[in-house]
């Protein structure tokens, strides 16, 4: 899956070439347009709306895979990384095939507005590119031909309701994630793993704190941040405009597409 996923995105997002799969346009044979499966909330959903696109709302990306697997949907629009890893041969759904690329974006995580724990967050991130734990954790997971490079960034404290001394308080860091490999997935064992997975638990090492995975609703996930249920999202999200007003980003990470995936053509 690794060799694979680096092959997608060292095409796709170094060399800066659309991807063309199968087809990948708005039009069936019939001259009926595709209806494609999107999660709600997401940057797919926004690809969708912004071509025009006819499109079902759906509660994942997984979800959305398993809409065109099943015949429900014509195609899906989902993150060019969790393509990579789960379409194509060897994969979870080996008869659907990467169609056209529709926009390239980037990735963060997100905290509360005012949160000083995106500081913390860029300061780490920082530190393990410098010390390569970024690299090799985006190796294991096939996802270094995506990194972003990241700026030296120095933690900054808020003088008064510190979210940092909050977390250090209660002895938790508590990330909100849904199920998206290769950012966050359980293994063989139940446990989560994954490039963001992994990177989190690097930040609560570093906060000398546990590190704590809770499943969200990702049409929800300000709300829980908002309330305190999580600190902070991590789970590939899509640094677009209405992620930057309502939340405090770290630097992106990594590079991303969304892509259009359509079964293959037999």
């Amino acid at each position: 899956m690794k060799k694979k996923l680096f092959k997608v995105l060292a095409v796709a997002l170094v060399a800066g070439l659309a991807l063309t799969g199968c087809g990948g346009g708005n039009d069936k044979q019939d001259d009926k347009p595709l209806v494609y499966a999107v999660e709600l909330g997401s940057a797919g959903e926004d690809a969708a709306k912004a071509n025009g696109m006819e499109y079902n709302a759906v509660n994942s990306q997984g979800d959305a895979l398993m809409e065109v697997a099943a015949g429900t949907s014509d195609a899906a629009i989902i993150d060019l990384l969790m393509a990579g890893a789960m379409i194509g041969e060897g994969t979870s759904y080996p008869d659907l095939t990467l169609g056209d690329m529709l926009t390239e974006e980037k990735y963060g995580a997100g905290c509360r507005v005012g949160s000083d724990l995106t500081s913390f967050i860029n300061q780490t991130m920082y530190e393990a590119q410098q010390d390569g734990t970024l690299l090799a954790t985006a190796e294991k997971y096939g996802v270094q031909a995506s990194l972003v490079e990241q700026p030296e960034s120095v933690f900054a404290a808020s003088e008064a309701d510190s979210d940092v001394a909050y977390i250090k308080d209660k002895g938790t860091l508590v990330v909100g994630i849904t199920e998206f490999a290769p950012m966050d997935y359980k293994d063989e064992n139940g446990n989560w793993i994954g490039f963001d997975a992994d990177m989190a638990r690097v930040v609560a090492d570093k906060l000398g704190v546990a590190c704590e995975f809770v499943v969200i609703d990702w049409d929800l996930k300000i709300m829980e941040l908002d309330s305190k249920n999580i600190d902070v999202v991590w789970n590939g999200m899509t640094l677009t405009q209405g992620v930057l007003e309502a939340m405090n980003c770290t630097n992106a990470y990594c590079n991303n597409a969304q892509v259009i995936v359509l079964p293959a053509a037999k």
